[in-house]
């Protein structure tokens, strides 16, 4: 399906995205290269234009293909605990990895 206004639900990393081609999306931590060729295989719907496929839970015969453009990790996220009056502060950071993903194309 190639078309302006195809899209697609999909799911990677416990969360799910809609994607079009063209995308550039951020999932979760994929151990592919940069500039390997993913295929996305767990698509929850396409819809082109008033034509909707659902899945149950998804369509079996659907596949999102992308291109990986980013292994890189993500801002820097502070987590500060704090208890007042008692002299007590510890601060702590965390940085997400994540894959940038560039959407190709939906194919049912």
């Amino acid at each position: 399906m190639e078309g302006r206004n195809v899209y697609a639900i999909i799911r990677t990393g416990g969360k799910q995205y809609r994607v079009q081609p063209g995308d550039t999306i951020r999932v979760e931590r994929m151990s592919s290269a940069v500039g390997k060729k993913v295929t996305l295989d767990e698509v929850l719907l396409v819809a082109e234009g008033d034509e909707v496929h659902l899945g149950n839970p998804r369509i079996a015969s659907a596949k999102v293909l992308g291109v990986v453009v980013e292994q890189d990790r993500g801002q820097k996220v502070r987590v500060l605990k704090y208890k007042k009056r008692k002299h007590y502060r510890r601060t702590r950071g965390h940085r997400q990895y994540f894959t940038a993903l560039r959407i190709e194309s939906i194919n049912v």
